[in-house]
C-alpha cells in the first residue's frame, strides 16, 4: 500500500493542468474551484497517511512558504482592493497553486513517481494541441474566440498562453528524447510529438512563447551538455519546423480557412513528420552509449548554451521594453513574428508608477485594472499588467515581491542540487521568462505545468528519511 498510494495520489496532481487545458485553461472560476477542491483533497489524504507531509528540505520549505505568504497577502488585500471580486478570484487561484505545490512535493518523493512527471505532462500537452489543431484543420468545430483573429487560441483560448503551453511541451519532448536513461520507445515517442507542438506554437503567432522555447532548450543543454541531448534537441527543432514550413506554403492553414484538401495535406505532413522524427530518434539512440563525451566538448556545449540563454533573456526583455505602442498594428498577420510592436511598455509604465505610489501595500490584488483606466495613454481595455513580477509589485507591494522571490528562490535552490532533472529545470526557466511578459499566472493550465515540475525538483532535493 505504501508503494501504491503515491502513484494513485500523483494521478490527480499530474492530470489537473491537462484537464484544465480542456476547460479554457482554468481561467474561469468553476473549473478552477473544482481543481482546487481536488488538489486539497489530495493534501488531506497525504496529511492523514504521511507522518511528515510538509516539505523536509530547505528548497521545498522556501518555495511553499513564499507561495503561502503570497496567498495570505492576497487575501489580506481584500481590505483595500478596489474590486473585491477580482481579489477573490486571485485568492482562489493562489489556493489552487498552493494545494498543488504541497500535494506535489509530498506525492512525488519516490523517484519512480517523479520519473513519470515529464512523460505524463508531455502526453497531456500533445493531446491538447492535437485537439486544437483538429479545430484548425476542420475535423471538429470549437467556439471561435473573436479577439484571436487568425491566431490559434486553443487549447487555452488565449493565443499567447497556448503558445507558451506548446513551448513547454516542446522542451519536454527534447528533454525526454535526449535522456539516455529513458526507454527507447519513450524517447522516440517524445521526438514524434514535436511536429504537433511546433505547428501549434507557430499558429499562435506568439513571439514571447518562441523566446521561451529557445530559452528552455538552451537551459536544457546547459544542464545536460551531451551529444545525445544536443542531437535530440536539434531533431526536435527540425521536426517542429517541417509542418511550420508547410503552413507557410498552405497559407489557409494559418488563417483557419483551409479547404478539405488543404487540411488533409496538412494532416499528412504532420503524420509523416512525426513518424520520421520517431524513426530518426530511435536510429540515433544506438550511438548514445558509444563512448563518452570529452570534458572539452561538454564544457563547450555548456558555455555555448549558457551564452544563448543569456542572449534570449536580455534580447526578449529589451525588445519588449523598447517596442512602440501601436493600437493599429496588424496583430493577426504572420509578419507579427518579426515585428517589435507591442503595448507592454505602456502596461509596465502604469504598473511601475503604481508601485512607486504604493510601495508597501500596493493598490490591492486585482487593482491594476483601475490604475490602468486612470493612467493609460492609449485606448485599450486591459485587466493585467502582462508581467507577474510587475503586477505583484503594483498590486501587493514589497512584501509580496519578497514572497514571490522566496518561492522562486526555493525552486532555484532545488534546481541547483546535484541530480536535478534537467528537463524540469528547463521548463521552469522557460515559464519564468514568459511570466515576465504575459499573464501566465492567471492561466492555471499553463502555470501548473511549471509548478508540478517545481514540486518534483523540490521533492528530489529533500534529505532521505531516516
Amino acid at each position: 500500500m505504501r508503494r501504491t498510494a503515491p502513484v494513485l495520489l500523483a494521478v490527480p496532481v499530474l492530470a489537473l493542468p491537462i484537464v484544465l487545458a480542456f476547460a479554457k485553461g482554468g481561467y474561469f472560476d468553476q473549473p478552477r474551484l473544482w481543481a482546487g477542491v481536488a488538489a486539497w483533497a489530495v493534501v488531506a489524504v497525504v496529511a492523514v497517511a504521511d507522518r511528515s507531509p510538509l516539505p523536509r528540505g530547505t528548497p521545498g520549505r522556501l518555495a511553499l512558504g513564499g507561495l503561502a505568504a503570497l496567498a495570505a497577502l492576497t487575501g489580506l488585500s481584500l481590505l483595500w482592493a478596489p474590486i473585491a471580486g477580482q481579489t477573490a478570484d486571485d485568492l482562489q487561484r493562489l489556493l489552487l497553486y498552493l494545494g498543488v505545490m504541497l500535494a506535489g512535493i509530498a506525492v512525488l518523493r519516490p523517484p519512480a513517481v517523479r520519473r513519470a512527471v515529464e512523460p505524463a505532462l508531455l502526453a497531456g500537452i500533445a493531446c491538447a494541441c492535437v485537439w486544437a489543431l483538429a479545430d484548425r484543420l476542420g475535423a471538429i468545430e470549437l467556439t471561435r474566440v473573436p479577439a484571436a483573429g487568425d491566431r490559434l487560441a486553443y487549447p487555452l483560448t488565449y493565443w499567447n498562453a497556448s503558445g507558451a503551453f506548446a513551448a513547454l511541451g516542446l522542451i519536454l519532448a527534447a528533454g525526454l528524447a535526449g535522456d539516455p536513461g529513458r526507454p527507447r520507445g519513450l524517447r522516440a515517442a517524445a521526438a514524434a510529438a514535436a511536429p504537433v507542438l511546433g505547428l501549434t506554437l507557430f499558429l499562435t503567432l506568439s513571439r514571447g512563447a518562441l523566446g521561451a522555447a529557445v530559452l528552455g532548450l538552451a537551459v536544457l543543454l546547459v544542464r545536460a551538455p551531451t551529444v545525445a541531448q544536443l542531437r535530440a534537441a536539434g531533431l526536435t527543432v527540425a521536426a517542429a519546423a517541417v509542418p511550420v514550413a508547410a503552413a507557410a506554403v498552405l497559407g489557409s492553414t494559418r488563417t483557419g480557412a483551409a479547404t478539405t484538401g488543404e487540411a488533409a495535406a496538412m494532416a499528412a505532413v504532420l503524420v509523416a513528420a512525426s513518424v520520421a522524427a520517431g524513426l530518426l530518434q530511435r536510429a540515433g539512440q544506438t550511438r548514445d552509449g558509444a563512448g563518452g563525451e570529452t570534458g572539452a566538448l561538454v564544457s563547450w556545449l555548456r558555455r555555448a548554451a549558457l551564452a544563448a540563454a543569456g542572449l534570449v533573456v536580455v534580447g526578449t526583455l529589451v525588445v519588449a521594453m523598447a517596442a512602440d505602442p501601436s493600437p493599429a498594428r496588424d496583430s493577426q498577420a504572420a509578419g507579427r513574428l518579426a515585428s517589435t510592436q507591442s503595448n507592454r511598455s505602456e502596461y509596465w509604465r502604469v504598473a511601475l508608477g503604481s508601485f512607486a505610489d504604493h510601495p508597501l501595500a500596493g493598490v490591492g490584488s486585482g487593482g491594476f485594472q483601475v490604475q490602468w483606466l486612470r493612467e493609460r495613454r492609449i485606448d485599450e481595455s486591459v485587466r493585467d499588467a502582462h508581467s507577474l513580477y510587475l503586477e505583484t509589485a503594483a498590486e501587493l507591494g514589497v512584501a509580496a515581491l519578497a514572497a514571490l522571490a522566496a518561492m522562486l528562490a526555493g525552486v532555484a535552490l532545488a534546481a541547483r542540487r546535484r541530480g536535478a532533472a534537467p528537463t524540469a529545470v528547463a521548463v521552469c526557466a522557460a515559464w519564468a521568462l514568459h511570466a515576465a511578459l504575459d499573464w501566465d499566472w492567471e492561466m492555471p493550465a499553463l502555470t501548473l505545468i511549471a509548478l508540478v515540475c517545481a514540486a518534483a525538483l523540490c521533492a528530489a532535493a529533500e534529505p532521505a528519511r531516516r
